[in-house]
C-alpha cells in the first residue's frame, strides 16, 4: 500500500476475520479488534484508523447501526468502512452503500481481491484528503490579510456579528478595540512603502502576543487594526489597551532600528449604553478613535454615550 502502513480496525468474530487479518497483517502498521458495534464505536472515537472493515452481522448492534453512527461523527476526515456479510441480499447492500459503506463484500473474500479493494477505498480517502487540505488553505488565504497575516476586514466583520449574537445570547461581555497608527504616512513618504510594509508586519505580531489565542486580531484598514475581546469586560479591555500600547511603542523598527511609532485606540464594550448591535459596538469603538486622535494621538479613549447623543443633537 502506498505511502505509510495504515491502521485498520477489524470490527466482528475474531475467527470469522482470521483470515482478513492474516491477509492484511504484512501491509498495515496495526490492525485492533473490536468483537461488536459498542466496541467499534469506542475505538474509533478514541484512535484514529484509516479504514474499517467491519462483518455486517453483529452481536447486539448490526453493521449497519454501526456504520450510521460512525457516520455521524463530526470529524472531517473520511473514514473509509468496508463491510462484509456472509448471507446479506441486495437490499441490505443497497441500504449500506446508502449509509455511506465505500463497499460492500461477499464473504469470504480472496485475499488479492480483498487487498485491492482495501487499496482503491485508501487511495479514495488520500482524495478526499487532499481535497480537504486545499478547501482549507482556499479559506485560511480568503480570511487573511496577505501582508500582516492577522484576519482580514471580511473575516473581522462576520466575527464580530458572531461573537456579538453569542454575547447577547449568553449574557456575556464583549469588547472592541480600534487603534490606529499615529502619523504612518511620514514612514511612507520619508522610507517608503517597503519600511512601511514592515512597521505593519511587526505591529501585527506585537499585538498577537499582547492578547490571549481567544481573541481576534485583524487588519481593518491600511494602518488600522481591531482586537476583539470576547468576555471581556471594559476594565478588561482597558488592561489589554494599555498593554498593546506600551508594547508597540517599544518596538525597534527600521532598517537601524531606531523608528519608534505609537498608537492610538479607541474602546467600547457590550452591554453598554445605546449598543444593541455589532454595528454599534463597532461605531462606538471608532468614535472613541476619533476623539483620542483628535486630541493628541497617542492615547486611550473610551466611548462615552453622553457625549456622543450631545455631538450627534449638535450636529
Amino acid at each position: 500500500m502506498e505511502g505509510h502502513k495504515p491502521s485498520l480496525l477489524l470490527v466482528g468474530d475474531a475467527s470469522q476475520l482470521a483470515p482478513a487479518r492474516s491477509a492484511l497483517e504484512e501491509e498495515c502498521e496495526r490492525i485492533e479488534l473490536a468483537r461488536d458495534g459498542p466496541s467499534a464505536i469506542k475505538l474509533a472515537g478514541t484512535q484514529q484508523f484509516d479504514l474499517v472493515l467491519m462483518a455486517l452481522e453483529l452481536p447486539g448492534m448490526d453493521g449497519l447501526q454501526v456504520l450510521r453512527m460512525l457516520r455521524a461523527s463530526s470529524s472531517r476526515r473520511h473514514l473509509p468502512v468496508l463491510l462484509l456479510s456472509q448471507a446479506a441480499g441486495r437490499g441490505r447492500a443497497a441500504a449500506a452503500l446508502g449509509l455511506g459503506a465505500d463497499d460492500f463484500l461477499p464473504w469470504p473474500l480472496e485475499a488479492e481481491e480483498l487487498r485491492a479493494r482495501i487499496h482503491r477505498s485508501l487511495a479514495f480517502r488520500r482524495q478526499i484528503d487532499e481535497l480537504i487540505a486545499q478547501a482549507d488553505e482556499l479559506h485560511l488565504l480568503s480570511v487573511t490579510d496577505g501582508l500582516t497575516q492577522l484576519a482580514n476586514h471580511r473575516h473581522f466583520q462576520e466575527r464580530l456579528r458572531d461573537e456579538f449574537r453569542r454575547a447577547q445570547r449568553y449574557d456575556d461581555p464583549l469588547s472592541l478595540l480600534l487603534l490606529d497608527l499615529d502619523y504612518f504616512k511620514s514612514v511612507n513618504d520619508e522610507l517608503g512603502h517597503k519600511a512601511g510594509d514592515q512597521v505593519l508586519r511587526e505591529v501585527a505580531s506585537s499585538l498577537r502576543r499582547s492578547v490571549r489565542e481567544t481573541d481576534l486580531v485583524a487588519r481593518y484598514g491600511g494602518e488600522e487594526f481591531a482586537v476583539l475581546l470576547p468576555k471581556t469586560q471594559l476594565p478588561g479591555a482597558l488592561t489589554v489597551a494599555e498593554r498593546v500600547s506600551v508594547d508597540v511603542a517599544s518596538l525597534r523598527l527600521g532598517p537601524s532600528g531606531s523608528l519608534r511609532v505609537t498608537v492610538s485606540l479607541g474602546v467600547s464594550g457590550y452591554p453598554g449604553r445605546a449598543i444593541v448591535s455589532s454595528d454599534q459596538l463597532f461605531r462606538a469603538a471608532d468614535d472613541a478613535l476619533y476623539r483620542a486622535k483628535r486630541d493628541g494621538r497617542n492615547r486611550i479613549s473610551l466611548y462615552q454615550a453622553a457625549e456622543s447623543e450631545l455631538a450627534a443633537r449638535a450636529g
